[in-house]
């Protein structure tokens, strides 16, 4: 019985080992993070880059920017211990953006070099970036990473067919459609000065955190009471008349 508990529990253990293994590469991928901003608008995002490797440090990061859908304005964060070099060109050809303006150059390539991420560590690149397209559902930033032995570790790889993921995923900044403001928010009247609150009033403020049901209710204790004690007084008044 023993021997077969101890046999269970190598096996496991083995098993375990296998898959944290393998788990191990599908974290370290260098992501766009957030992973998702608003057509049309701009956005800041941060480039996401862990260290794979147990003998080396990355020593240079370089992202790769559209030229389909190019983004017009590009600034960087400084990142300590780091340069950073933004690569701006013509395009492949001329881009019409949203606005109508013909775009013919932009910004190409962001490179930070210089700097270090060491095993079991990961850096952050800001950049803010827009106007971003509207009629578009992603955009992928292909990115090179440098190790200090000189690996280059190329993340590029577009989605596969079946939905899998793809052994080097290009980070991928995933575009949604704006928000639209409500424009069926209700309006109230203006309340006189000194004016009681009217319960669609005393509601909308509950509903917003306040607290004005305990006021209301010795306000009414007090009209009530002011009434009996007018009505007492009367009575005497009369008694002492009769």
């Amino acid at each position: 019985m023993t021997s077969y508990v101890r046999r269970a529990a190598t096996v496991a253990a083995g098993a375990l080992a296998l898959t944290l293994g393998l788990s191990v590469p599908a974290l370290a991928h260098v992501t766009v993070n957030p992973g998702t901003a608003e057509q049309g608008g701009w956005t800041k995002i941060a480039f996401r880059v862990p260290n794979e490797r147990d003998n080396a440090s990355t020593t240079k990061v370089e992202v790769e920017f559209p030229t389909d859908h190019p983004l017009p304005f590009v600034s960087v964060r400084p990142v300590p211990g780091w340069d950073v070099k933004i690569t701006r060109g013509k395009l492949p050809k001329p881009v019409v953006s949203d606005a109508g303006d013909t775009i013919t150059e932009s910004v190409l390539k962001i490179t930070w070099s210089g700097g270090k991420v060491e095993s079991g560590q990961f850096q952050e690149f800001e950049v803010s970036a827009g106007p971003l397209p509207k009629n578009v559902d992603a955009i992928a930033f292909p990115t090179a990473q440098t190790y200090s032995n000189g690996e280059v570790v190329k993340w590029a790889d577009a989605p596969k067919a079946d939905g899998s993921e793809a052994e080097h995923p290009a980070p991928t900044l995933k575009l949604v459609a704006a928000e639209e403001e409500d424009d069926n928010q209700s309006t109230a009247a203006p309340t006189a000065p000194g004016a009681a609150p009217t319960v669609a009033a005393a509601a909308r403020d509950d509903d917003e955190g306040g607290n004005n049901t305990p006021a209301l209710v010795l306000g009414g204790l007090g009209l009530v009471a002011g009434l009996v004690g007018a009505g007492a007084g009367l009575a005497a008044l009369r008694r002492s008349r009769g």
